[in-house]
């Protein structure tokens, strides 16, 4: 990820064996990560059974919320992808009790299908 597509909020792919050990604590002990995607210092965690949301807040980024969604609870979610004038992708989904979806950016370099496709390996 260059430096410029983490000021305007862009995701890349993370080491999956790094986020592993970052977020043991986080973990179920039978929890593994599938997949994760890194928005500047915020994290995009799909575990064998939950999507994971990091939000690391202020300055230092030493205050940190792990918003947690039982795949069950994901009702629907679409894609939209990066147009020629467009260069970010987009993923949107959409919780069971809320109207509003949660909404991620992707950089025009990492794939939105693959992304798309953890997800709905475990929700369909």
């Amino acid at each position: 990820m260059g430096l410029f597509d983490g000021f305007i909020g862009n995701a890349s792919e993370a080491k999956i064996e790094e986020v592993q050990g970052e977020f043991a604590a986080v973990l179920a002990p039978s929890e593994q990560v599938e997949k994760a995607y890194r928005l500047v210092r915020d994290l995009f965690i799909f575990t064998n059974k939950r999507l994971i949301l990091v939000d690391k807040q202020g300055i230092t980024g030493k205050k940190v919320e792990y918003h947690s969604i039982p795949y069950k609870s994901i009702t629907h979610f679409s894609i939209e992808t990066a147009g020629s004038f467009d260069l970010e992708a987009e993923l949107k989904i959409w919780i069971s009790g809320s109207e509003e979806p949660i909404e991620k950016q992707f950089n025009k370099s990492l794939n939105i299908y693959e992304v798309q496709s953890v997800l709905a390996e475990y929700v369909l």
